[in-house]
């Protein structure tokens, strides 16, 4: 099987990768995953790979930048969504009833100016 390239993106994360048929070693960024990422993220990066039982199957390159470790779990996890219907198109149907392969479009509201935040205002006073 020839590598599979694909990429995912979640708020201002974007994560790029590298799919090929393996034993399960994954890299992020040159580091193992463990060393990466806490122990809590993991179950958003696996979950599309659990959910199909081809968790040992494949070895995964990751590169990742911008955002925090949430944004770019789910990026990633949006990329092997994409990546594992590239390689089989029969699940597909599976991925995209737990909502796996829709690109979640909410970002971050920008500050208006005269306003302390994006919503919050300075405190008005009448008199």
């Amino acid at each position: 099987m020839k590598k599979i390239h694909t990429i995912g993106r979640r708020k201002r994360s974007l994560a790029r990768i590298y799919l090929e048929s393996g034993n399960g070693v994954i890299t992020v960024n040159l580091k193992k995953l463990d060393k990466y990422f806490p122990k809590y993220v993991h179950n958003k990066i696996f979950y599309p790979m659990k959910l199909l039982n081809i968790l040992d199957k494949f070895n995964i390159n990751i590169s990742v930048f911008g955002g925090g470790f949430n944004g770019q779990a789910e990026a990633i996890s949006l990329a092997i969504s994409r990546a594992i219907c590239k390689i089989n198109p029969k699940n597909k149907k599976k991925l995209k009833n737990e909502g796996l392969l829709t690109r979640d479009p909410r970002e971050v509201e920008r500050k208006k100016f005269g306003q302390k935040k994006a919503r919050k205002k300075y405190q008005f006073s009448k008199r």
